[in-house]
């Protein structure tokens, strides 16, 4: 009976550590992204929605690095969603977290990709939309959709294509 539960109780305090380290890896990520500015709530009036869908939220990482996650503002983790196009920008409603708007003259271009974070698809089976979080001089980010009926995509991107500056396309 001895010969069983040491080993378990190792690896279970190998385990535990392990949990602490990684939340402790995330805390510090947060403290060192603590002065990225927290992204504006929709304004109370917006026009009509030239598109609205339920998404899967992926992620929002530094634009080009689809690996440094945003971790701050309700940013951090993935979750369904609902996003709204409207001809002054985006709304974001990830559940759980206050809506995101990224107004039209925050957003520097949008496209697909095929991987970020955690998260490899299908080539083009994510929307990704680059935009600048704090204002123009913030941080120029990109946020990951994963659109759950392909068929509504291009209405995404068409949507998108009216208020944006450029289209991208990434791997």
């Amino acid at each position: 009976m001895n010969e069983r539960v040491v080993p378990g109780v190792i690896v279970l305090l190998l385990l535990a550590g392990l949990l602490t380290l990684m939340y402790r890896g995330w805390r510090a990520r947060q403290r060192r992204q603590s002065g990225i500015s927290r992204p504006p709530t929709p304004p109370a009036t917006l026009g009509p929605d030239l598109a609205s869908l339920d998404v899967l939220y992926v992620a929002t990482t530094v634009a080009a690095e689809p690996l440094d996650r945003i971790a701050v503002h309700g940013l951090g983790y993935r979750g369904r969603a609902l996003v709204r196009v409207t001809p002054e920008g985006v709304v974001l409603a990830i559940t759980g977290e206050d809506e995101v708007f990224i107004g039209a003259d925050a957003i520097d271009g949008h496209g697909l990709a095929t991987y970020t974070i955690d998260r490899v698809v299908e080539s083009g089976g994510l929307v990704v939309i680059t935009w600048r979080l704090g204002g123009p001089d913030g941080i120029l980010v990109d946020s990951y959709l994963r659109v759950t009926d392909a068929d509504a995509r291009p209405g995404l991107l068409a949507a998108l294509e009216r208020i944006s500056r450029t289209e991208r396309t990434s791997e």
